[in-house]
């Protein structure tokens, strides 16, 4: 079992961190090791020229010789022969894995970056744990919008899953931290993990979105997913538990938290209002342990989104009326154009008739007509990339109104002229329901261009005001 290493000196030790991961994943935990004077064996199985972003970032010190890369391929010696082993929880079926096997066998204690970076937070740094198949990162990101004005204790740091590690950042008594947790993190935390269970997290509140069989190819069944998100409510004998409805009933837990009609939201949509009903919940459970204040209503009315998920970036007034634009440009689905489209004939909202819709994109197989039927109701979709055409005939044949414009520069321009030349409040919603990689390197970059034409059609002014309100 793997002894908590918070106070390890971990000067002189000779490292393997086994993946570092297309995204950089093992990249903080890296330059931690390093600066605590570690040597470092960094092992991955992709090829440097995948690699090259994070590698970029390391380069001094793999000149100075302090990490030594081994890519394309893992070497049994590495596992066998250092003093720890840092695994990448993404990878699969870590049990199984011979590499990880051979290093157990050798009694080299194995840890994970995110159970560092739990061994690290200092005593009186309440922790809200969210995990959960569907709604985790939002409604995290929601938790630490929230906290970050209301809690009085000291700084609020958002960790996890998300993408920062808690290894990047400088703790101190009275933080609140906010971790979201995958799966596979979890796994890596519990009773079962090669690591054995971390007694160093023992979170204040502990939240559950969703469950749903996700990830079965990394745990190899549906119960161990299930079993793995589970044990975060265990974690802490303390801790209070939040649960959507779903979640209550699929983990059999006695309460559930309903959702709030009273809370302020800026985004639309019945699933943002349910991961808002629980980041408000869970908020309100730690200030009301802590003694603080309670939280308002309007806590998260100016959160504008996780960037390219439904994300608010314009809420202006363009020709005397309510104006605003949602990137959804992670969307490569046609259920999630349609959740993204239904959001806006919700109660209180503008309808899918005020709203233009971007969509198209790499075909990987989709069936136009399954997105054509969202498209449809809205006032125009403007088609793009390679499904364009074919989509804009889908959605004409079904009596809707749509315009194959080929480019996203080209659709932005459209709809701005057609807004501006109408009268109402109206929406510009770009949900492709496709992949990006017949005209844009990811999504990112995708989202980034939309945003970008928006810029140039509407003013630097008027995406600085709405970007200082995205918690990202």
């Amino acid at each position: 079992m793997m002894p908590a290493l918070i106070d390890h000196d971990f000067s002189g030790m000779r490292i393997t961190v086994m993946g570092l991961g297309r995204f950089g994943g093992g990249l903080a935990v890296t330059q931690y090791l390093a600066a605590q004077g570690a040597d470092i064996t960094l092992t991955d199985l992709a090829p440097r020229e995948t690699l090259s972003s994070a590698i970029d970032q390391l380069q001094p010190l793999i000149e100075s010789g302090q990490v030594t890369l081994r890519l394309g391929e893992h070497n049994v010696s590495d596992f066998t022969t250092g003093d720890l082993v840092v695994a990448n929880p993404a990878v699969p079926k870590p049990w199984d894995n011979r590499f990880l096997r051979a290093a157990a066998a050798a009694s080299i204690p194995i840890t994970t970056e995110i159970r560092l970076g739990i061994e690290r937070i200092p005593r009186g740094c309440p922790v809200i744990g969210v995990t959960g198949s569907a709604g985790k990162s939002t409604t995290a990101a929601m938790v630490a919008h929230a906290l970050s004005s209301s809690w009085r204790g000291g700084r609020t740091v958002f960790a996890g899953n998300i993408g920062r590690s808690l290894l990047s950042e400088h703790l101190s008594p009275g933080d609140a931290i906010v971790l979201e947790l995958s799966s596979a993190q979890l796994h890596w935390l519990g009773p079962d993990s090669l690591s054995g269970p971390a007694s160093s997290l023992t979170p204040a509140v502990s939240v559950f979105t969703t469950l749903s069989k996700n990830h079965i190819d990394w745990h190899g069944s549906f119960e161990h997913y299930q079993g793995s998100k589970r044990w975060l409510a265990s974690a802490g004998a303390n801790s209070r538990l939040i649960a959507s409805e779903q979640a209550g009933a699929a983990f059999g837990f006695a309460d559930s938290v309903p959702l709030n009609p009273s809370l302020e939201l800026a985004l639309p949509g019945q699933h943002n209002r349910a991961n808002a009903s629980l980041a408000f919940a869970a908020v309100s459970a730690l200030l009301r342990d802590a003694g603080h204040p309670p939280l308002a209503s309007g806590a998260l009315a100016d959160f504008a989104g996780l960037p390219h998920r439904l994300q608010l970036v314009v809420d202006t007034d363009l020709g005397g009326s309510r104006f605003r634009a949602f990137n959804d440009s992670k969307c490569t689905t046609p259920e999630g154009v349609r959740l993204a489209v239904d959001a806006f004939d919700l109660d209180g909202e503008v309808g899918a008739s005020r709203l233009w819709l971007i969509a198209g994109g790499y075909d990987k197989g989709t069936d136009p007509e399954s997105i054509a039927h969202a498209g449809a109701r809205c006032a125009n979709t403007l088609c793009i990339g390679d499904t364009g055409s074919a989509l804009a005939q889908s959605i004409c044949g079904l009596g809707g109104r749509a315009s194959y414009v080929q480019t996203l520069e080209n659709a932005v321009a459209q709809a701005i002229a057609e807004i501006r030349a109408s009268s109402g409040p109206a929406v510009l919603l770009l949900s492709p329901g496709f992949a990006s990689w017949d005209q844009f390197t990811n999504y990112e970059q995708r989202g980034e261009a939309f945003t970008g034409g928006l810029n140039a059609r509407l003013g630097d002014d008027i995406l600085s005001l709405n970007r200082s309100k995205t918690v990202l």
